[in-house]
């Protein structure tokens, strides 16, 4: 019997010549990466010297911090956890990346998603590294643990494969996927396992299309979601990896908790409604609710892409009277590629207001909506109060679907703007 891709990266991290599923490990993360956040980063620095007196990381390298939140700051004592993690980083020589745009993105370009590399962080989404063959897990306050010792405590996760089938439609999107996947197979389809996503469609999906499907697998259950290394991906990794592992792949032959067929060729828009990220249901059954904002962002979506595909439906268009839409490009080299190809230009003349990369909007900081307001989001959650009032709504869709609302002020069909 085979292995899976995960069984065999933490057999590598684990010093080991295979591990099995269900087995327990000492593993040793190739990179630590994580974003300052209070009641994260300030209480590791913090524990990291009074509770097990080390001064200095042995491997600094091994390390990632990105500010991405609280980008600009909007007051003194946030400016005060940046200088913290800044100082920090000096003193232990860990490279700090600042003002890049949000890290789960930014550390793809930087090379952190070596195939068949492990990484963990304190944040889920960061499995969206998976895209790219890495092991990336997220591990919430135990990530204390890497910082502390050389290696990391956890059990082999099983895998659970999905197989996607057939090819997209004109307007449907790789977000409309992964919450197609959520609607078939539940969310808890994947609990506490790797999600792995391949079958002959992944052709046909884009390298930022599988970031996004990575990068939402909590939502199934999963501690992280892999594709298996292919041309595609190897085109974008080879010139920036840190890391040059080994290739590593499931085998034919590997063992899986569950084995599922998706077909998406008749899949059409989704969107979520609240209050749960489950919720998914046909876009076309909600077509002209009222809406009041859009945001077309976050570590989920945001790329170049969405970028594009929402320029296409806005140019030569207006965003309604009265609608707030905001685009905000996932990264700086992101920004500039959009910039370089007209789109910033389309989106500001059609009336989208456009900033620099930050999770702030994503996570309620800035553009909050008021009591009774609902938002279309490419955002990850849209659970009661995540971008403000508890008492507003917001409805998870793809970037073509927040363009067409902002034309028309309502949930719309994006595939007549196409």
């Amino acid at each position: 019997m085979g292995y899976t891709l995960a069984e065999k990266v933490l057999a590598r991290v684990s010093g080991r010549d295979h591990v099995r599923a269900g087995e327990e490990v000492m593993a040793k993360p190739d990179f630590v990466v994580v974003y300052d956040f209070p009641g994260y980063t300030d209480v590791i620095f913090r524990q990291m010297k009074e509770d097990f007196g080390i001064g200095l990381l042995a491997e600094p390298d091994r390390f990632a911090v990105f500010i991405d939140h609280m980008v600009p700051v909007a007051t003194a004592a946030e400016e005060q956890l940046h200088i913290q993690t800044r100082d920090w980083c000096r003193e232990q020589s860990v490279p700090l990346y600042e003002r890049r745009g949000i890290g789960h993105q930014v550390s793809a370009e930087l090379g952190y998603a070596s195939p068949g590399a492990f990484v963990v962080h304190f944040d889920g989404h960061i499995s969206q590294l998976g895209a790219f063959g890495t092991l990336a897990i997220g591990l919430r306050r135990n990530v204390l643990e890497a910082f502390v010792r050389e290696h990391v405590s956890l059990k082999v996760p099983h895998t659970t494969r999905i197989n996607l089938t057939g090819a997209l439609q004109k307007g449907v999107m790789a977000r409309d996927v992964f919450h197609h996947i959520v609607r078939v197979l539940g969310p808890s389809a994947c609990r506490f396992q790797v999600m792995e996503v391949g079958g002959p469609a992944l052709a046909g999906i884009s390298l930022e299309g599988r970031q996004v499907i990575c990068g939402l697998a909590m939502f199934t259950g999963a501690i992280t979601g892999v594709v298996n290394p292919d041309a595609l991906s190897r085109a974008y990794t080879d010139p920036r990896a840190r890391l040059h592992l080994p290739e590593v792949s499931s085998d034919a032959d590997a063992e899986y908790a569950a084995v599922h067929d998706i077909e998406i060729s008749a899949l059409e828009p989704v969107i979520v409604v609240p209050p749960n990220p489950a919720n998914t249901r046909n876009l076309m059954d909600h077509v002209g609710l009222p809406m009041n904002a859009g945001y077309l962002g976050s570590c989920a979506s945001g790329r170049l892409e969405d970028l594009r595909i929402a320029a296409q439906i806005l140019k030569g268009r207006r965003v309604r009277d009265g609608f707030s839409l905001h685009v905000i490009p996932t990264s700086q080299e992101i920004m500039a590629r959009a910039a370089e190809e007209g789109l910033i230009s389309t989106l500001v003349e059609a009336g989208a207001f456009t900033s620099s990369p930050s999770c702030d909007y994503c996570f309620g900081r800035i553009a909050v909506l008021s009591g009774g307001q609902r938002a279309m989001s490419t955002g990850t959650l849209n659970v009661a109060g995540r971008m403000g009032n508890p008492d507003s709504e917001i409805y998870l869709c793809n970037a073509a679907a927040v363009a067409a609302a902002a034309i028309e002020g309502c949930v719309a069909d994006p595939r007549k703007y196409l």
